[in-house]
């Protein structure tokens, strides 16, 4: 026993896994007890007492000169230092896979679970001697180095960074419009950048509440009502080139609102729109419309007339009108009875092509005198017309008639682009269904809008537009929103 340990200290040192100066260890504890226990088990012929290491050494030296012969000089072991393993996972390709043939050996050794070697994360070699020759492969996966993935994953967001960049700038600096762009063409919306100190503050309860809670921090934009008033606003402010449109305002039957109708119409249009609306009394029987808004002068249109030859400029007609709170410009009629039938269709002709000059919307308040001249010149000048109809069965039955007097007399374009106003103000209302109504004219007409009751237009006297009932403004909204889509955008004047 001791000879075995002399021999052992004379002999060479050679390099040795752990995993067998483990086994060496135990061994040599077994054979300094005297325990030479055998494994019934292994069916080898291994044992502590048996144990060759002669044969042990030799096979250790066949696989080292086999290791050098297949990696040029270099021995591998099972277990590598720490700071090589990054740059052996730095130097190997993807896949390496090397064939190393064992001797064969009077014993099989199996490397114990878990002692599996891993290089870069991915490398599991398994060593195994056994009794005939065999091919061992050893495959190392070397992932890509974390920093070209992020570097990859940092371009890509440059990348799209520069194409956000780029869509904004194309967006603040766009191209050059081929064609000339007027002036209007420089809003706010479109030169201004939308940010914290810009951005409008928001309308509506809640977003207006929030907004002042958080000291102006958070802004929630308009509420759904307010949205949908904006949009309405912005219909209604559709934009026209080549001239004033002109829409006349009729029905066959006094009494039933043509002039309450005009004046709301006019009123919506002229608070929702930035240009000039007029709204022009033609009714040759005294018209009130001037009644409606605020006198500021006692000129009609005869003066208008009389003094055509002198009006040069807008300022010399503005003072010939009534200008009500909404910025609607109120042209009254004759109030002497004896000078109405005198306003003809020259007349009106003047007066219009005056205010052609000056407004993008002519309102006419129609007389019920429906084959008068003026009538006439009214319709040739019209570029659509609302048709006013009380509730009762009469002043429904006389509206309808109107349009078979207009498609009968060559109108029917202006018949089936027109609106249907059904002031449901009027008397007996309450005794007939709207909605047969409403049906029958929906057959004929682009659109039907209802007009409902309110205290201060039944009162007859002057309208204050804000300090109508809220259903009241949206009908009247709504009425404007449909006759301007009706109106040509662009046409010769």
């Amino acid at each position: 026993m001791s000879d075995k340990r002399s021999d052992d200290q004379s002999a060479p040192a050679r390099p040795v896994s752990a995993a067998r100066r483990t086994r060496d260890e135990r061994d040599n504890a077994n054979t300094t007890g005297g325990d030479q226990r055998g494994d019934d088990n292994r069916g080898d012929g291994y044992t502590g007492a048996n144990f060759d290491r002669a044969s042990v050494d030799r096979a250790s030296v066949d696989r080292a000169s086999v290791d050098r012969a297949n990696f040029d000089g270099d021995s591998y072991h099972s277990e590598l230092p720490p700071h090589t393993i990054d740059n052996l996972a730095a130097s190997l390709p993807e896949s390496l896979s090397v064939p190393i043939e064992l001797p064969a050996g009077p014993r099989r050794t199996v490397a114990a679970p878990g002692r599996s070697t891993a290089v870069s994360g991915a490398v599991t070699p398994t060593t195994r001697f056994v009794s005939t020759p065999a091919t061992h492969t050893i495959e190392i996966s070397t992932p890509a180095p974390a920093r070209a993935a992020g570097a990859s994953s940092a371009i890509e967001s440059l990348s799209r960074t520069d194409a956000a960049a780029s869509v904004r700038r194309d967006r603040v600096r766009s191209e050059s419009s081929t064609a000339p762009e007027s002036a209007a063409m420089l809003t706010s919306d479109r030169l201004l950048a939308v940010n914290r100190k810009t951005r409008k503050a928001p309308q509506g309860a809640w977003p207006e509440f929030v907004y002042a809670a958080t000291l102006h921090l958070v802004n929630l934009g308009d509420s759904a009502k307010v949205q949908a008033y904006k949009e309405m606003s912005e219909r209604i402010r559709r934009q026209f080139e080549g001239g004033t449109r002109f829409v006349p305002i009729l029905t066959r039957k006094g009494g039933v609102g043509k002039t309450t109708v005009t004046t709301l119409l006019g009123m919506a249009l002229a608070d929702a729109r930035d240009d000039r609306i007029i709204a022009i009394d033609a009714n040759p029987d005294r018209g009130t419309l001037s009644e409606r808004v605020s006198k500021q002068t006692r000129s009609t249109v005869r003066d208008v007339v009389s003094k055509a030859a002198s009006i040069g400029n807008f300022t010399d007609f503005s003072a010939l009108v009534s200008r009500d709170e909404t910025r609607l410009d109120i042209l009254a009629s004759d109030t002497d009875p004896l000078l109405s039938e005198a306003f003809d269709e020259n007349d009106y002709n003047v007066v219009a092509d005056l205010a052609a000059r000056y407004y993008s919307i002519a309102l006419t308040d129609c007389g019920t005198g429906i084959v008068h001249s003026v009538m006439r010149a009214t319709l040739q000048r019209a570029d659509s017309i609302v048709i006013v109809s009380g509730g009762s069965v009469d002043e429904a039955r006389l509206a309808s008639e109107t349009l078979t007097w207009l498609e009968a007399n060559g109108y029917g374009d202006l018949v089936r682009n027109a609106i249907v106003a059904l002031n449901t103000a009027t008397q007996g209302t309450n005794l007939v269904r709207l909605e047969e109504i409403e049906s029958h004219f929906r057959s004929r007409v682009r659109e039907i809008v209802r007009i409902p009751y309110d205290p201060q237009l039944a009162a007859g006297s002057v309208v204050s537009y804000k300090d109508l009932k809220p259903i009241t403004r949206l009908a009247a909204r709504t009425l404007a929103e449909l006759v301007v889509e009706g109106l040509p955008t662009d046409r010769n004047p």
